[in-house]
């Protein structure tokens, strides 16, 4: 039977959907090419949003969505959340390697949220959507999730640093040595010694 309002099945080892009964198993069976990691974890990730979108009372379709619409299924997602954030009033707020449990609750972490929305921007692009109308590159989604990156980072006393890409040194350009003022080129080359084979005498006026 049918169950009503059945919440989203989400597995949170990068917040992802889970599969459905032999989803799999249509494309192994034609020989299909096997998606690459990421092109499944976005395909499940699509997914899940779609359903959370058909849940939604009253159900809201993709092209009414909003960067508010994404931060309702942002904050939905936390209660799937596996990472420890201390409020402000615990005793291990700021502390990286707590020694005690606390009450404080389970979140989705900062870069398990960063990751998903790229993959859903590249999603709703890949399925129609306009660029400039993509709800998950709005700028108040931007903002909610450099909220949550400080937040975590104080509450978890970790800091987030942007990975750089790493330059290849720049090969030094070899360059032309600049004659001594006040000589010629070649005049330093050495001179055969008088009576050697190939001496000449200088010519005199």
């Amino acid at each position: 039977r049918r169950q009503v309002g059945r919440p989203v099945a989400m597995e949170m080892s990068g917040v992802s959907a889970v599969d459905s009964p032999g989803s799999g198993s249509a494309s192994s069976a034609l020989g299909a090419p096997r998606p690459s990691r990421y092109e499944s974890q976005k395909r499940r990730d699509w997914q899940t949003f779609g359903q959370y979108l058909r849940n939604h009372r009253p159900p809201l379709e993709l092209a009414r969505c909003s960067g508010a619409h994404v931060l309702e299924f942002l904050r939905y997602l936390d209660q799937f959340g596996k990472t420890k954030v201390h409020t402000a009033g615990c005793p291990f707020f700021g502390h990286p390697s707590p020694p005690a449990p606390c009450p404080c609750p389970l979140k989705q972490a900062w870069g398990s949220l960063d990751a998903l929305v790229g993959r859903l921007r590249a999603a709703f692009e890949e399925h129609g959507g306009r660029p400039e109308a993509n709800p998950f590159g709005a700028r108040a989604v931007r903002l909610y999730l450099r909220d949550v990156r400080d937040g975590q980072a104080k509450a978890r006393g970790i800091a987030y640093e942007k990975k750089r890409r790493k330059r290849h040194p720049a090969l030094p350009v070899p360059h032309a040595r600049a004659p001594v003022p006040g000589t010629l080129p070649g005049a330093g080359a050495r001179r055969r010694p008088r009576g050697s084979p190939g001496w000449r005498s200088p010519r005199r006026g």
